[in-house]
C-alpha cells in the first residue's frame, strides 16, 4: 500500500500495521478533532495540508517511521493541544511558528533527529502539562523562557548536545511528578526548590556535573517513588534518610565521603562506585570510586547468561543472571562479577527488568532470556588480572514479534561502552541480526584491564521506539557476556605451566652462570686452588 487509505472522523488508528504515507487529502476532511495513528508503520513526511485542519485538536504520530523535516504549517493549527511525534524519523530544527500553538498541554518530540537549540519560544506554551524533548540531537542550554510554564507535570529532557547550563528555574512548578534532566551538561549545585514539588513521584538528574550536596529538603518529598542522582559529582554526606529509605534511589557514581551503607547489598538504594577514599572513611569495596579488589586479583575469563539460569554453552559454563533486577539496583557474585541497573520505564511502573522469549521465537541456550533496563545497565568483570581481553557480547531481540502485527514493530536502540570507550552508537539489535529472534555477537579485542575491574555499559539515549508491543518494553538488551583473555593462565588463575617452567629454567641457567663467576673470583675457593696448583708446579720444576 502506498497511501494510507480508508479513514473515517476521529477514529483511533493505534497498533495496527499500516503502512505508506500520510494522504494530503486529510486536510480536506472538516471538523476533524483527532488524528491518532500511534504505532504503525507510516512513512514519509507530514503533509503540510494537515495545517489546514484548523479544527484539530490530537495530532499523535508516535512510534512510527515518519521523516523529513516538521511542516512549519502545523503552527497553523491554533485548536491544537496534544502534538506526539515521539519516535520517529524526524530531522531538522522545530519551526518557528510552533511558537503559535498556545493551546499546546502535551508536547512529545523524543527520539528524533531533531538539531538547533532548544527553541525560546517553548515559553509561550504557557497551557503546557507534559513537555518530552529527551534523545534528540538538540543543543543546550535550556532556555530562560521555560519557568513561564507553571502548569508542568511531566518534564522529560535528555542527551542534549553543546554547552551546559546551572540547573533551570523551576522554583513555581510545584505541580511537577515527573522531572527528568538527565545528562543535559547540568554544573552547580541541586537547588532547594525542588523541595516546593510535593507531588513530585520521578527525579532523574543523572548524567549531569552536578556538585555539592545532596539538600535535606528532599528528603521531605513523600511521595517520591524513583531518585537517579548518579554520575554526578555530588560530595559530602549520604543523608541517613537515602540509607533508611526503601524507594529506589541511585546515587551510584559520585564523590561522596561519608554515612555510607554497611554492605553492598542494601536494596533499593544503589551506591556502587559512589565514594573516594579519604583514609579516614572505610568503605565496603563495592563503593570505592573504583570497584577496588580486595584481595590478589585473580580471575582472567567470564561468562555469564545475562537474565537466565546457568547454562552450559560450548564448553563454557554460563553463570546463573536471573534476579528480579529493579530501578536502582547493584547485584554481585563473591567479587567475581555484578550488574549495576538503573531507571524507571515511561508510562509505566510495572516494566521488567528480565526479558523471556514471550512470542514463542526459535531462540535456544542462552538467547532465551536476557537483562534489561530502561536506562543504563553496566556489567562488571571483578579482580580480574591485568592484560588484555577478547570481550563478545551476546544479543538476540525477543520482545518483538515476527509477524506483520504491531507487536512486530519495536525499534531497540541504545549505546555500548568497554572500559568507557564508545564501541557501538545507535545500536538496534534486530537490525544488525536482520530480524528477531536470531542471535549474534559483537566481539571487541584488545580490550585493556589496567586496574582489576572491566566495564561493559549499555546506555539508552533516547532513541527508538517506547510503546512496542506496550509501554516499558525498551532499552537496552543483552542476552550473554563472554570474556577470555589474551594471555595464557592455568586454570587457577596464575602463571601457566609452560609460563612458570621457562621462569624455572632460565632461572637455573642464571643460577649456573653466577656460581661460575663467583668461583672464578675466588670467593667459592676457586682462586686459592688455582693459585696453589700453580705453586705445587712451580716447586715440581725446581725440584
Amino acid at each position: 500500500m502506498t497511501e494510507m487509505k480508508h479513514f473515517s472522523l476521529d477514529s483511533d488508528l493505534t497498533r495496527n500495521y499500516i503502512r505508506g504515507t500520510i494522504p494530503p487529502r486529510l486536510g480536506q476532511l472538516p471538523k476533524l478533532k483527532i488524528l491518532s495513528l500511534i504505532v504503525n508503520r507510516l512513512t514519509g513526511p507530514i503533509p503540510p495540508e494537515i495545517g489546514n485542519i484548523t479544527t484539530l485538536e490530537e495530532l499523535v504520530l508516535e512510534n512510527n517511521l515518519l521523516g523529513g523535516s516538521l511542516p512549519p504549517e502545523l503552527g497553523n493549527l491554533k485548536s491544537l493541544e496534544r502534538l506526539l511525534l515521539s519516535a520517529n524519523n524526524f530531522t531538522g530544527a522545530i519551526p518557528h511558528t510552533f511558537g503559535n500553538l498556545k493551546s499546546l498541554i502535551d508536547f512529545r518530540i523524543d527520539g528524533n533527529e531533531l538539531s538547533g537549540k532548544i527553541p525560546d519560544f517553548i515559553g509561550n506554551w504557557t497551557n503546557m502539562t507534559t513537555l518530552n524533548l529527551q534523545g534528540t540531537s538538540m543543543e543546550g542550554p535550556i532556555p530562560s523562557t521555560i519557568s513561564l510554564l507553571k502548569k508542568l507535570e511531566n518534564l522529560r529532557i535528555s542527551d542534549l548536545r553543546g554547552s551546559g547550563s546551572t540547573f533551570p528555574d523551576l522554583k513555581d512548578m510545584t505541580a511537577m511528578e515527573k522531572l527528568i534532566l538527565r545528562n543535559c551538561s547540568m554544573t552547580g549545585s541541586i537547588p532547594e526548590d525542588l523541595g516546593k514539588m510535593t507531588v513530585l513521584d520521578t527525579l532523574d538528574l543523572s548524567f549531569n556535573k552536578m556538585t555539592g550536596t545532596i539538600p535535606g529538603i528532599l528528603g521531605s518529598l513523600t511521595k517520591i517513588k524513583f531518585m537517579f542522582l548518579n554520575n554526578n559529582f555530588l560530595t559530602g554526606d549520604v543523608p541517613v534518610w537515602i540509607l533508611e529509605s526503601r524507594k529506589d534511589l541511585d546515587l551510584s557514581y559520585n564523590n561522596f565521603t561519608g554515612s555510607a551503607q554497611p554492605s553492598c547489598q542494601q536494596l533499593p538504594v544503589n551506591l556502587v562506585s559512589s565514594h573516594v577514599s579519604t583514609g579516614n572513611n572505610k568503605i565496603p569495596w563495592c563503593l570505592n570510586k573504583d570497584l577496588v579488589c580486595t584481595r590478589k586479583p585473580q580471575h582472567h575469563s567470564l561468562f555469564i547468561n545475562c537474565g537466565g539460569s546457568s547454562e552450559t554453552v560450548g564448553g563454557n559454563e554460563y553463570v546463573d543472571d536471573a534476579t528480579a533486577g529493579g530501578a536502582a539496583e547493584f547485584a554481585s557474585s563473591s567479587e567475581r562479577w555484578g550488574y549495576s541497573s538503573t531507571g524507571a520505564y515511561i508510562g509505566t511502573d510495572n516494566g521488567a527488568y528480565r526479558a523471556t522469549n514471550s512470542f514463542g521465537l526459535n531462540v535456544t541456550g542462552f538467547y532465551q532470556t536476557a537483562r534489561l533496563a530502561p536506562q543504563s545497565l553496566k556489567y562488571y568483570g571483578l579482580c580480574m588480572l591485568a592484560g588484555s581481553y577478547k570481550v563478545q557480547l551476546h544479543f538476540a531481540e525477543i520482545m518483538f514479534s515476527n509477524n506483520q502485527s504491531f507487536s512486530s514493530l519495536g525499534r531497540r536502540i541504545f549505546d555500548i561502552s568497554i572500559q568507557g570507550k564508545v564501541v557501538e552508537e545507535s545500536f538496534n539489535i534486530s537490525e544488525e541480526a536482520k530480524g528477531v529472534g536470531i542471535g549474534i555477537t559483537k566481539v571487541y579485542d584488545g580490550i585493556i584491564v589496567n586496574g582489576s575491574t572491566l566495564q561493559i555499559h549499555l546506555y539508552w539515549s533516547g532513541k527508538g521506539t517506547t510503546a512496542v508491543p506496550e509501554r516499558g518494553v525498551y532499552g537496552p538488551l543483552i542476552s550473554a557476556i563472554t570474556v577470555t583473555p589474551n594471555f595464557k593462565v592455568d586454570n587457577g588463575g596464575g602463571l601457566s605451566v609452560g609460563a612458570i617452567t621457562g621462569i624455572v629454567v632460565a632461572s637455573c641457567v642464571l643460577a649456573t652462570l653466577l656460581l661460575l663467576l663467583l668461583r672464578k673470583k675466588g670467593f667459592l675457593g676457586g682462586k686459592d686452588l688455582e693459585d696453589k696448583g700453580k705453586i705445587y708446579g712451580t716447586r715440581r720444576m725446581l725440584l
